[in-house]
């Protein structure tokens, strides 16, 4: 609906896994850089965890896309398989023929794995949302496991999920499931508002945008704070945010339609950061409570902490642009220094040491 508008060939910000719009941050390439070391030496067993809508089967589709012809994939994607039914969909995936019960399926897809590795070929079964496996077919996939020859395992197999999965291997009853683990790694969301908004361009790029400041400084910012950097919570709110401005005839997202949309959403931070920032002062030093008096005593006592914020938040206030809190801390800060600032002015120093702290 609004591709035209903003001068775009595709919609950039689709909820669905599309490898085209991958965006790779640091953790991104280190779950791949496992991923590709894992099954090319036939390391067996990996497990890939993530926060939801961090792009994880993002990942897994760019990955197998990419993998050579002579690797065989399984992708399961709906983990909520009674054991019967995980064995007839392994059965399928492989092209396992003629069995009637598990010992001939089973010997069946052992005859294919060794045939496979002793031509060096590789055989991967890929899990998705693996948290929601039960215990039974868990302890089925550890069997799977033993598919192996002297120097490497003969099945690939690849566990991708939320971080409960890792509650989920460290139960008593699959410790020999978790021993057998051979890679572990986790997909983290976008750290910082830079991040963001490179990921924000990235995806404008790929849908052919002709510039890529649809989104204000200001708007970035706020989806950053909105979205707590989850990809798919980025998405979401960007995919809104432009049909809003569409519909209202606006060039650039401010961060008044972020505000709006995510409000429609329930997305809005606010919530969240006061009932976090209450459990955080009731367990900080009182400092974070005194009054003017105590703060200017405490100032003119030279308060390492309070001198180690200021100095790391300074020149970051002065090169970033993408709140107007910190639009507002610039302008204190070009208020001429005096060899004894008074209370007001320490009050004011304290004040952007309690933003810096609730951040």
């Amino acid at each position: 609906m609004y591709k035209e508008f903003y001068g775009l060939k595709e919609l950039p910000f689709a909820l669905t896994p599309d490898p085209r719009f991958i965006y790779f941050t640091p953790s991104h390439t280190e779950a791949m850089a496992n991923l590709h070391y894992g099954i090319e030496s036939g390391k067996g067993l990996i497990v890939v965890t993530g926060e939801v809508g961090t792009g994880k089967t993002t990942i897994l589709r760019w990955m197998m896309q990419r993998l050579d012809r002579t690797v065989l994939v399984g992708y399961i994607f709906n983990p909520r398989l009674t054991v019967p039914e995980f064995y007839q969909h392994v059965a399928r995936l492989f092209d396992v023929q003629e069995w009637e019960n598990k010992s001939e399926l089973l010997f069946a897809l052992g005859k294919t794995l060794e045939a496979r590795h002793a031509r060096g070929l590789r055989t991967v079964l890929i899990i998705d949302e693996a948290h929601g496996l039960s215990t039974s077919v868990l302890e089925e996939i550890r069997l799977l496991s033993n598919f192996e020859s002297d120097a490497a395992k003969q099945l690939q197999i690849v566990l991708t999920g939320q971080p409960e999965l890792r509650d989920v291997l460290n139960n008593p009853d699959l410790r020999q499931l978790k021993q057998r683990v051979a890679l572990r790694c986790e997909i983290k969301p976008l750290p910082n508002i830079e991040e963001t908004e490179r990921y924000v361009k990235a995806r404008l790029l790929v849908a052919g945008a002709a510039r890529t400041d649809i989104f204000s400084p200001g708007a970035i910012d706020y989806i950053f704070r909105c979205a707590a950097g989850i990809p798919r919570q980025i998405n979401n709110l960007c995919d809104n945010a432009m049909l809003t401005g569409y519909a209202a005839g606006l060039h650039t997202i401010s961060r008044a339609v972020i505000e709006e949309v995510a409000d429609t959403f329930d997305m809005l931070p606010d919530a969240r950061h006061n009932s976090s920032r209450l459990s955080i002062e009731e367990q900080e030093s009182p400092a974070r409570i005194f009054n003017a008096q105590g703060r200017a005593e405490l100032w003119s006592a030279g308060s390492a902490q309070a001198t180690a914020v200021d100095e790391v938040a300074r020149p970051q206030q002065s090169s970033t642009k993408y709140s107007s809190a910190h639009t507002r801390e610039e302008e204190l800060e070009e208020t001429p220094a005096t060899p004894s600032p008074d209370v007001n002015d320490i009050g004011a120093a304290f004040r952007r040491w309690d933003v810096m702290g609730d951040r």
